[in-house]
């Protein structure tokens, strides 16, 4: 297999597209689940795909649109997998749901989160306080998230202050979270889709992927343009398009939920396809050696 054996079904469909695209990337927006690794397992490829970055003098950061866990909280868990990451490598759709908030909504202190309890303290430390499950607490914004901690009288809550017309966040339109488990991870989409059928009420504004906001935040941390930058993922629907929605390339990897048949049904066609991380890194040397 080539290193652009899947690039003709993408837009980038020949090699010279292909390496001047990926002769001017400076920094690498990537995915976590699904793209370096799979619920608890890490792909063989991902550390070995980071070392030869840092060789390469690309950046990188790791972008994603689950919100349940906290930046401390995640660099912990890379950590684990034996990633060593630091603070401002990573930009979840709770730090650009943060951002969301006080740029627009800068009076609003209290909110109404229906998020794990780690997702809440990262908003807490953000300055915002987390207003009860009561009738007379009655927040400035409804945040609905990637809740894996959801209960019944909560959803039933953020629904009644959602029919209140409350300014109504989501953090991110995720169906479902990917998982090496026997089992659906009912996501963020899914929560908010329910309260929709509830109250006729559709979140405000979805924060996260395709929200080219979410790669806004990384091109203003590293003053980068978005022709310096790859977005990679494993969706169409969120990693890509949010590439193509602010302007950078778009490159789908094959080792989490998409598969080639979802590609060809799709409205949005990736700029690269690659098998997975390591096609990706054989890209990137080639285009460095033409």
């Amino acid at each position: 297999m080539t290193a652009h054996s899947y690039t003709a079904s993408a837009k980038l469909d020949t090699t010279d597209k292909l390496y001047n695209c990926l002769k001017n990337i400076k920094h690498i927006a990537l995915d976590m689940d699904g793209t370096i690794y799979n619920g608890r397992t890490l792909f063989p490829f991902t550390i070995p795909f980071l070392s030869k970055l840092k060789e390469m003098g690309i950046g990188y950061s790791f972008l994603t649109n689950n919100p349940s866990k906290s930046t401390s909280d995640y660099l912990i868990h890379l950590s684990g997998m034996g990633i060593k990451a630091v603070k401002e490598e990573m930009y979840t759709s709770a730090q650009a749901t943060i951002a969301y908030i006080k740029a627009q909504m800068p009076r609003a202190k209290r909110l109404f989160i229906l998020g794990t309890p780690s997702m809440i303290s990262e908003f807490q430390e953000a300055g915002f306080s987390s207003t009860a499950d009561d009738e007379e607490d009655v927040p400035d914004v409804v945040v609905v998230g990637f809740d894996m901690s959801l209960t019944y009288t909560r959803l039933c809550r953020a629904s009644w202050w959602v029919s209140q017309k409350i300014p109504y966040i989501a953090t991110n339109p995720d169906r479902v979270c990917p998982t090496d488990r026997k089992t659906i991870l009912v996501d963020c989409g899914a929560i908010y889709t329910c309260i929709e059928h509830a109250t006729g009420r559709f979140p405000d504004i979805v924060i996260g992927k395709p929200n080219p906001s979410m790669l806004d935040g990384i091109l203003d941390r590293y003053k980068l343009k978005s022709s310096e930058v790859l977005m990679v993922g494993d969706r169409i629907y969120t990693d890509v398009k949010m590439a193509q929605n602010a302007g950078a390339a778009g490159v789908l990897v094959l080792s989490g939920e998409t598969t080639m048949d979802i590609v060809g049904h799709s409205d949005t066609v990736p700029d690269i396809i690659a098998r997975d991380l390591a096609e990706l890194e054989i890209m990137l040397i080639e285009s460095r050696l033409s």
